[in-house]
Parts: structure tokens; C-alpha cells; sequence
């Protein structure tokens, strides 16, 4: 497994350069403490733990996995010493409610946190990821007794959490679920019922797990209007505030599954567990939403990490091995080859992974403010429409960089050739482990399906322009710009076509609603791949400012506006073909009749 290093230069890049945290955090509510020095500190200290304490326990998890008992779950050697370093470094805290113990810090920050632990060792980094979301779930929908007697030891490490959703017969379909919550008379609900695939759902790493869970009540409503919503602890509270009595929740076996092997995907069993209604009646699955949302973008950070580490192992492989000689001549002339480096193949491979995870990073920072502003914007109107833009690029976010995280994790095992199969540098794991990305939190179609059917065209295309309308000024104030001329044109004729394709699926749509499906997946890519042009335009420009005024880091600089030259001409060709087929039509989707299907 390669030593993963923090790519500290260009996450600053991304914050400071290209996103302005400074002004950002400073145009924030009770953000008083985000201050570059302090910003500063956090990511470096952060840093070390991913890279000293994370990164050699990556291979470890993957080797042993987790081991099941009917007395619970039993972490990989290493993860619970880990989490308790963890907690010790105020790290749960970090960007968490100062009311129940939190620091209060922008959740912007907390990003960059889950990006250097989550590539370091991603397995790892899902037993305290999932708790976010379970802690933004009670603290926007819990009374306040629950608040203070949940989110004070989630906040503070001592107790994680999890998203109990899917059962055996039905994943994204929820309107099928079976769980049940029977009420009690002194105002609980007794719950019972089996979830599966309960990531993080089972460990030794804390004394307590408080589950987030959908479920019935009686009479409720068919469908996804009949779902509510409740907390539900592996042990009950005490009254003192501790983990008390074991509740009737239980851990029925662990998945054995393709990658993460350091997580426990568990199989939870609901026995008539106490448990509270957190939210309104019948109204779970909205109050839900505030978890899931924090959810994707974790898992589209699972796509950055992949590609990240993919390309940090490839590239050090492609600068020592040996093998053949270049085309024009000699590159190392006193070995017995050349460096694969020099060979344009390979730099495909690597440019690929490096375009990859930078166009990431500055998608995943950016809809982290949008983040920050929908929580501590000034003003009611940045707010709303901070979280109009969030909206639309989450299903882009989550999709988008799974798949292309997944396409360059299988390039970095590429460069390795017959190595990067084997499981001693650590490629294969890479690819394993990003795998999962496409398909939890919603799979890739179930996201096109939110962005197509939901965001762009049940809004009449507004989600759209709110994003289109900042590129097209983007590039009306870049248009007289020479130097930036070969990104700006593509970049204005791709935001033009995107408006008309959308236009034309949606009169498709009018006539046979069937379109929007078959539309959706490509109608993401392209979208994804359009986002990206925008992003590496403008780093492209701050880069050749800097290179124009004789920065004195021209070597990264250059390497950003040629990484930018490569997105432009050798991966944003892609929409051509995707705007193709989302125009081809549904009909050779559905034409077939099902027994043709048949081998």
C-alpha cells in the first residue's frame, strides 16, 4: 500500500487560492475562530494523524477484516488505539455545535478533515464519518432533551452513529420498508425489524452506538409518506448521561464483502428495541434527507481519496520502474531502460488520476462552503440560495467522482501492470475498497434519476442556471483574455449546449416520461465533466497570474495549468459521446421484450 502523504500544497491551493476561505469564513456567522493561523494548524496537525497513525493501519484492516461474535464486533489491530487518539485530539468536535460540546468551526473544515483521513484509510474513517450525520440529523430535527443526551457524547467521541435504511427486500425503494415501532406508554416506541448493510453498525471502538433508523408506526400511511424517523442506542442512556442497560439491538452477523474490510457492514436486528421519535409522524424520510446529504458528499470524497491515493502509489512506481526505451531516444542512457514516466501511455494514466483528484477536490471544497453558508450565511437570501446550488451539485458530487474516482484507481493498478494485481503495493485494495462508492448512498442512476428528474426539471431548469449563469460570467469577464482563450471557449460553448440538451430531454420527456431515465446517467457525467471545465478554468487563470508574475513556486503552478491543458483537451471530449446518447432515445432501452432478455 503506498505511504500516503497529505497533499497539503494543494489543499491549500483549493482554500485559499481558489476559494478564498479567508474572506469566506469571515463573511460567516460565529466563524470567528477560522483564522488562517488557526486553519492552518488544524490541517497540519490533521495531516500527521491521517499520515502517521491512519495510513499504515490501511493494509492492516484489509488483511484481517473485522471478526464476529454474539458478543459483538471486534475491530482490525490498531483501530480502536487509533479512535481513541482520535478523540483524544478533539478531532469529533471539531465542527460540531459549541452548545453540546463542539468547537464550533465551519463543517468546511471538518471536510478537509474527512478527505486526509479517508484516503489515508478509509475503512477506518467511516466509524467516526457516519457519526456526522447522524449528529446534523438531531441537532436540525431532536428535541432538545435528545440533543443533550445524545449529541454531548457524540460530539465528543465517547458514542458513534449510523443510518439504518435499507432492509433485505428494498435498498433505494424505501417506500417498502418493513421495520415497525409499536408505541409505548411512557412515550417511547419499541422497534422491530431487520436493516442490513449498517456500515460502522457493530465495533469495539466506543461504548456506545446510537442508530438512526426508519420505520412504521402503526396505521402510517403506504409508502415513502408513511416513514418516521428514531433514535435508537445500542444501550440506553442512564440517568446520569452513561451508556446504561444493553437495549434489545443487536449485530445478527458482518457482510463479507468485496473492500473496506477494516468496516463492519453489519446486519442489525431490531428486537423490540426502545427507542424515540425524533422528527414528525410520517415525515422520516424528510428529516432523513439532513443525514443522507451529509452522507453523499462524504462518499464523494471516497472518489477524491481513490484517486488520490491511486495516483501518489502510481506515480512514485512510474518514476523508478524500468522498462523499454523511449520512442524519441534514450531517457536514461546508463540503465539498462527507461523510466515508464517518460512514456506517453503512462502519462495518460497519471494525468488522468491527477486531473481527477484536483477537479475533486476543488468540487468537494466548494460544495463544502455552500455547506457553511446554508448553516451561518448572514442573510436569509445567501442561505437560500447556497442551498439551491448545494442541491443540484450533491447528486453530481456523489456520482460523478465515484465513477471517475473508480477510473482512476483501476489507472494507478495500471501503471503497476502485473504488480498492480497483486497484493503487495497495495493497488488492488485501492480498487477494492473504491468500488462501493457507485452504489452506496444512493447508486450512480438513483443520483442521475435526483439531479435530471428532481433538480433540473421539476425546477424548470432553474438549479441549472443558478450554476450556468456564474460560468457564463465567468467567461464573459475571460472572453478579451488571450492566455485563456483555449479554456474559456470550449468551457462557454459546453455551458451553452447544456442548457439546450437539457431543454430538448425535457420535451422529450413531455411526450414519454421513460426519457428522463433513459437520459439520467449520461445527463450526470456530462454535467460532471462540465463542472470540471469550470473549476479547471479557473485554476488554469490563477495559475498563469501567478506564472506571470514570477511566483516563486513556478514548478506547481506550471504543473496546474498543464494538468488544466490535459482535463481540456484529453477528458472533456467525453461529453460528445454522452451528449449523443442522452438524445438517443428510450426506445432502445425498452424496445426489447423481456424474454429476448433470456440466454
Amino acid at each position: 500500500m503506498p505511504e500516503y502523504k497529505a497533499p497539503l500544497r494543494d489543499i491549500k491551493f483549493v482554500m485559499n487560492e481558489l476559494l478564498d476561505s479567508e474572506t469566506h469564513y469571515a463573511n460567516l456567522e460565529n466563524a470567528e475562530d477560522a483564522t488562517p493561523d488557526m486553519v492552518d494548524a488544524i490541517i497540519q496537525e490533521g495531516a500527521k494523524f491521517a499520515e502517521q497513525v491512519l495510513s499504515p493501519l490501511n493494509p492492516v484492516g484489509d488483511k484481517e477484516g473485522c471478526t464476529w461474535s454474539e458478543d459483538g464486533v471486534t475491530t482490525p489491530t490498531g483501530f480502536k488505539e487509533a479512535y481513541n487518539q482520535f478523540v483524544e485530539g478533539g478531532w469529533p468536535s471539531l465542527a460540531a455545535d459549541p452548545n453540546y460540546g463542539g468547537q464550533g468551526l465551519p463543517s468546511s473544515l471538518g471536510i478537509v478533515m474527512s478527505e486526509m483521513n479517508g484516503t489515508a484509510n478509509w475503512a477506518w474513517g467511516m466509524y467516526p464519518g457516519l457519526s456526522h450525520g447522524a449528529i446534523n440529523t438531531i441537532e436540525a430535527h431532536g428535541t432538545e432533551e435528545q440533543k443533550q443526551t445524545y449529541l454531548t457524547k457524540m460530539i465528543s467521541g465517547e458514542w458513534t452513529g449510523t443510518m439504518c435504511l435499507t432492509e433485505a427486500h428494498c435498498g433505494s425503494d424505501l417506500g417498502t420498508l418493513r421495520t415497525k415501532a409499536e408505541p409505548n406508554d411512557d412515550g417511547s416506541y419499541s422497534l422491530t425489524g431487520t436493516k442490513i448493510f449498517i456500515s460502522a453498525g457493530e465495533h469495539d471502538m466506543t461504548e456506545n452506538i446510537v442508530h438512526i433508523v426508519l420505520a412504521r408506526l402503526p396505521g402510517a400511511p403506504s409508502g415513502t409518506k408513511g416513514i418516521s424517523l428514531f433514535i435508537v442506542p445500542k444501550r440506553l442512556p442512564a440517568e446520569d448521561g452513561s451508556a446504561g442497560d444493553r437495549n434489545a439491538v443487536s449485530c445478527g452477523s458482518i457482510e463479507h464483502k468485496m473492500g473496506i474490510h477494516g468496516n463492519a457492514t453489519c446486519v442489525i436486528n431490531f428486537d423490540g428495541a426502545k427507542g424515540w421519535l425524533i422528527g414528525p409522524e410520517n415525515r422520516g424520510l424528510n428529516c432523513m434527507f439532513t443525514f443522507m446529504n451529509v452522507a453523499r458528499i462524504g462518499t464523494a470524497i471516497q472518489g477524491l481519496g481513490a484517486a488520490e491515493l491511486g495516483f501518489q502509489g502510481s506515480l512514485a512506481y512510474a518514476k523508478e520502474r524500468l522498462a523499454m526505451r523511449s520512442l524519441s531516444g534514450p531517457k536514461n542512457p546508463d540503465g539498462i531502460a527507461d523510466p515508464i514516466i517518460v512514456h506517453p501511455d503512462v502519462r495518460r494514466m497519471l494525468l488522468t488520476q491527477k486531473a481527477v483528484a484536483e477537479g475533486a477536490r476543488a468540487l468537494i471544497y466548494l460544495t463544502a462552503q455552500k455547506a457553511d453558508l446554508v448553516e451561518r450565511a448572514k442573510s436569509e437570501e445567501d442561505r437560500k440560495a447556497a442551498d439551491e446550488l448545494l442541491g443540484f451539485l450533491t447528486p453530481i458530487a456523489k456520482a460523478f467522482l465515484t465513477e471517475i474516482g473508480y477510473e482512476a484507481a483501476n489507472l494507478g493498478l495500471q501503471v503497476f501492470g502485473g504488480h498492480g494485481y497483486i497484493s503487495e503495493w497495495g493497488m488492488e485494495q485501492n480498487v477494492r475498497d473504491a468500488r462501493i462508492g457507485m452504489i452506496y448512498e444512493g447508486t450512480t442512476g438513483i443520483q442521475a434519476l435526483d439531479l435530471l428528474g428532481r433538480k433540473v426539471l421539476m425546477t424548470q431548469g432553474e438549479s441549472l442556471k443558478s450554476f450556468t449563469k456564474q460560468v457564463h460570467l465567468f467567461c464573459k469577464e475571460n472572453a478579451d483574455n488571450e492566455q485563456l482563450k483555449e479554456f474559456v471557449e470550449p468551457l462557454a460553448e459546453i455551458n451553452k449546449e447544456w442548457g439546450e440538451l437539457t431543454t430538448k430531454i425535457g420535451m422529450n420527456a413531455m411526450k414519454n416520461r421513460e426519457e428522463v431515465g433513459a437520459a439520467s446517467v449520461d445527463y450526470l457525467m456530462y454535467s460532471g465533466y462540465a463542472v470540471f471545465a469550470y473549476l479547471w478554468a479557473r485554476m488554469a487563470k490563477i495559475a498563469q497570474e501567478k506564472l506571470a508574475e514570477g511566483d516563486s513556486e513556478e514548478q506547481f503552478y506550471s504543473a496546474k495549468l498543464q494538468t488544466a491543458r490535459f482535463y481540456f483537451t484529453r477528458m472533456l471530449p467525453r461529453t460528445r459521446t454522452h451528449a449523443a446518447t442522452m438524445l438517443a432515445g428510450a426506445d432502445t432501452l425498452l424496445d426489447m421484450p423481456e424474454e429476448n432478455f433470456a440466454l
